[in-house]
C-alpha cells in the first residue's frame, strides 16, 4: 500500500512555519507499512488543492493531507474538497459544542466567526475530533 502526502499553507512555502507534521505522518505510516512516494507542500488555493488530490488518487492508495483548515479568511481547504467530491458543506453540532468548550476551558475569550466556522465540515466526510484544537479532521472514502 502507497501513501502520498500533501502539506497545505502559504505559511509552509514561504518558510515562515517548518514543516514537521510530514516527518511525523510519514513515521507513522511506515509503522504501519504503508510506502510514503511523495510529499508536497502547496498554497492555500483552491485550484492546487483540487489538482494534487487527482494527482496524488493517480498514484497512491492512500492521501494525507495536513492544514488548510485553520480559523483563518485564507483557508480554503474545505471548499475545495467540497468541489472535489461534489459535496456541500453543514454545521455540524458536535464539533461546534467541542470548539465552544475548548473556548471556555482553555482560551478562555469569546468565540470568533472563524471559529465558529469551523464547525462546518463536508457532509460527505468522518469526523475525526481533534482534543487538542478547533479544527477537526475530515475522513473521506
Amino acid at each position: 500500500m502507497t501513501a502520498e502526502i500533501i502539506t497545505i499553507g502559504n505559511e509552509l512555502l514561504i518558510g515562515q512555519v517548518v514543516d514537521s507534521n510530514s516527518a511525523d505522518i510519514a513515521a507513522e505510516l511506515d509503522r504501519i507499512g504503508i510506502s510514503v512516494n511523495q510529499i508536497l507542500s502547496i498554497q492555500d488555493d483552491k485550484e492546487p488543492i483540487i489538482s494534487a488530490i487527482k494527482d496524488a488518487l493517480s498514484r497512491a492508495n492512500v492521501i494525507v493531507i495536513s492544514g488548510g483548515l485553520g480559523p483563518t479568511k485564507d483557508d480554503v481547504t474545505k471548499y475545495a474538497l467540497c468541489e472535489f467530491f461534489n459535496d456541500t458543506l453543514v454545521n455540524d453540532e458536535a464539533v461546534l459544542q467541542h470548539i465552544e468548550e475548548l473556548f471556555r476551558k482553555i482560551k478562555n475569550t469569546p468565540l470568533s466567526d472563524l471559529n465558529r466556522e469551523q464547525a462546518m465540515v463536508p457532509s460527505k466526510a468522518r469526523i475525526l475530533f481533534n482534543k487538542y484544537g478547533t479544527a477537526p479532521g475530515l475522513w473521506f472514502e
